[in-house]
């Protein structure tokens, strides 16, 4: 299923579509990607946070079976890693542990809407989400399905490393500028971005639950069964008739 321009419908029309796909990532996750002791929620807010998909530990389970491990590692367009001198303030901060009453949030996951990028407000609450959680020890991914702004000329993404102490991130190319930015937090922090066209698919993208041991999120699949619930009227927004 190729990704399609949401640019051309209205924030409502768009939200609509995002929540559906977010419940579609939730319930793959529970349909037996996650390994025991682990679940996905939808909406669920923790320590004044509220990612679209939350990763929670349930209970303690040893780190292995069923998840990819470290010497297979992601495959991404571009991989980066912060500095020893870049990652010290995550390494040396005193670590809140998020919690919540069924367990510890291990990852977040956040889907882009247009009010993340069309206030300064806005855009500022976004990054400082994802950065409370890379700071914690919170992995993140991070699927932003919008060109970069006049707020983010170099994406989400270049915002967010340069809050972590990180070099300076090169913008995405003009002919792929959407991201999927999957974030290892932990001792040393490492994105794996992908860019991407209208047009091309959603790459599987890696959900760390702890650093070096993550499972794929099918985003490809996740997104068709999304476009299946989409009303016609919006997908003649989309793709209008020949």
């Amino acid at each position: 299923m190729p990704i399609h321009d949401w640019t051309r419908v209205d924030a409502g029309t768009y939200h609509d579509f995002h929540q559906v796909w977010t419940i579609e990532i939730r319930n793959a996750l529970n349909r037996g990607i996650l390994p025991p002791g682990y679940s996905a929620f939808a909406d669920l807010k923790v320590s004044g946070a509220e990612p679209d998909v939350a990763t929670i530990q349930t209970r303690p389970v040893p780190v292995g079976g069923g998840l990819a491990v470290a010497d297979s590692p992601p495959r991404a367009r571009k991989i980066s890693r912060l500095p020893w001198e870049g990652s010290s303030y995550a390494r040396k901060a005193n670590r809140i542990v998020i919690r919540h009453r069924r367990g510890q949030l291990i990852a977040a996951l956040e889907v882009v809407s247009p009010g993340n990028k069309d206030s300064r407000n806005g855009i500022t609450a976004f990054v400082g989400k994802v950065v409370d959680f890379l700071h914690n020890g919170i992995h993140v991914v991070m699927i932003d399905p919008f060109p970069a702004g006049p707020r983010d000329p170099a994406g989400l993404h270049a915002l967010v490393w340069d809050e972590m102490d990180g070099p300076a991130v090169e913008p995405p190319p003009a002919d792929k500028p959407l991201l999927v930015v999957a974030y290892e937090a932990g001792g040393e922090l490492t994105a794996y971005t992908d860019s991407l066209a209208i047009g091309d698919e959603w790459p599987d993208t890696p959900l760390f639950l702890a650093p070096g041991w993550y499972v794929n999120l099918p985003l490809a699949r996740t997104y068709a069964a999304a476009w299946d619930e989409t009303p016609q009227d919006t997908r003649d927004l989309l793709i209008p008739p020949a």
